[in-house]
C-alpha cells in the first residue's frame, strides 16, 4: 500500500466571523495546488483513492489533481493521526491513497508512520509526503518514498 499526505496550498489567514471550514485557497495557493496537482497525476495510478477533508481550501487544492474526490469528515480540522491513518485503512488497504489534509496532523501522521509517535512534525504547504510499504500490512517495512513541495515541480 501507498500512502501520499498532501498538506493543503497557501490558504487565506483566518478572518474574525469567517468559519475556519470555509477559508479560501490565494492565488498562490491556487497555483501551487495545480502545480503538485500535476505532478502527482504524472505519478500516482489510476485506481488510486483520494481522500480530502471537507474544509474549502482542501477541496480547492484536491481540484488541483484534476481526479474524482471523496471529502472524509474525519481529516477535518483538528483531527487525530490515527484518523487519518484509519480513513486510509492504513497499513490494511491494497489500493494507493491520498490524503488531503492540515497541519499539525499530517505532520503527526508523518511521525506516526516512521518513529511510531505522532510528534509535531512540519509539513510544509502544499507538500506531498509518499510512504511506501514493502511488505503490505507489516509496519516494519515502512518507509518514506518521496517528499516534494510545489515550488520544487518543475513548471
Amino acid at each position: 500500500m501507498d500512502l501520499i499526505l498532501w498538506r493543503h496550498a497557501e490558504a487565506e489567514p483566518g478572518e474574525e466571523g469567517l468559519p475556519d471550514l470555509e477559508r479560501q485557497l490565494t492565488a498562490k495557493g491556487q497555483k501551487q495546488a495545480k502545480r503538485m496537482g500535476q505532478w502527482l497525476d504524472s505519478q500516482l495510478p489510476h485506481s488510486c483513492r483520494i481522500f480530502a477533508s471537507p474544509a474549502v481550501r482542501t477541496v480547492q487544492t484536491a481540484e488541483g489533481l484534476g481526479r474524482k474526490y471523496k471529502t472524509h469528515p474525519e481529516i477535518a480540522p483538528g483531527a487525530e493521526p490515527q484518523a487519518v491513518l484509519d480513513a486510509a485503512n492504513w497499513p490494511n488497504g491494497k489500493d494507493t491513497v491520498v490524503i488531503i489534509g492540515h497541519q499539525p496532523t499530517l505532520g503527526q501522521a508523518a511521525a506516526l508512520l516512521m518513529t511510531g509517535e505522532a510528534l509535531d512534525w512540519e509539513m510544509k504547504k502544499a507538500a506531498a509526503w509518499w510512504f511506501s510499504q514493502r511488505e503490505p500490512g507489516d509496519p516494519e517495512s515502512i518507509y518514506l518514498r518521496a517528499v516534494m513541495s510545489a515550488d520544487l515541480v518543475v513548471k
